[in-house]
């Protein structure tokens, strides 16, 4: 039964914040040693809930991902815009996905980032860069690249994908709504094929038995996703990204305490 409670808690902290400039990945990585649901099988587990966030995002936004695959150029962002994108994350997390996984998956390591990532979101919102991209079709080549950049740095667990490609989009000359959106649609494929590795590489976890339990989990990451990302973008309409940094840097205050 704990482990129930346990994979629906899960599920609902990956769906809440894996689209949220909070670290998905560092309040996973927290609850779970709170929880004591760790190990190889949990491992497994946090891979498989990722793809119930996909999934929402890939439900939400069908229509752009259809007119991006049409390979059209023009009228708005399409595949080059996801390729410059994808690029500099991608090539370093081929090049260091194992570095990453045996040294910076750890509590100590997702406070530093939770830490320096809420710096540069305080960094970028305070800005004085003019904002050239209101909306998600005006981002250009250039832009995209530059938050592909950014990018880069959600691989060190805790920085949060959304709050380092958001401030990069801030920094390049996107609004936060802007930004945000074009970072739900390139983590699909960021995500989708970074999990992918992960469940090869972690298939040793994988039990018939397991199926139920990782069933629950990502249901409860698709649900809570879906939700999560349509309230964020209203929500970029309106709050500042520095709210965010603030509640990161509490967040960090209250785990270094916890786990001393």
């Amino acid at each position: 039964m704990f482990d129930i409670i346990s994979a629906i808690i899960m599920g609902i902290v990956e769906g809440l914040t894996e689209f949220l400039p909070v670290s998905s990945t560092g309040h996973l990585i927290l609850t779970a040693h709170l929880l004591g649901f760790e190990g190889e099988r949990a491992k497994t587990f946090e891979v498989v809930i990722q793809f119930g966030a996909v999934l929402a995002v890939l439900v939400l936004y069908f229509k752009t991902f259809m007119k991006i695959l049409t390979f059209r150029l023009g009228n708005g962002i399409n595949i080059i815009h996801l390729i410059l994108a994808m690029l500099p994350a991608g090539i370093i997390g081929i090049l260091a996905h194992s570095l990453i996984k045996q040294y910076l998956f750890g509590p100590e390591t997702v406070l530093i980032g939770l830490v320096l990532g809420a710096i540069l979101m305080i960094v970028a919102e305070r800005s004085k860069v003019t904002i050239t991209a209101e909306e998600l079709d005006d981002i250009t080549y250039k832009q995209a690249f530059i938050i592909g950049c950014f990018q880069i740095l959600a691989l060190w667990p805790g920085f949060s994908r959304s709050g380092s490609t958001i401030s990069g989009g801030i920094l390049a000359g996107t609004s936060q709504k802007a930004a945000a959106e074009f970072t739900f649609i390139v983590s699909v494929p960021i995500m989708g094929a970074a999990s992918l590795l992960d469940l090869i590489d972690n298939r040793a976890g994988l039990s018939g038995g397991d199926w139920p339990l990782f069933a629950i989990g990502l249901i409860a990451s698709f649900v809570v996703g879906m939700l999560a990302v349509v309230t964020f973008v209203n929500m970029m309409k309106k709050l500042r990204l520095s709210w965010f940094a603030y509640y990161r840097l509490a967040l960090a205050a209250v785990f270094f305490f916890i786990l001393l």
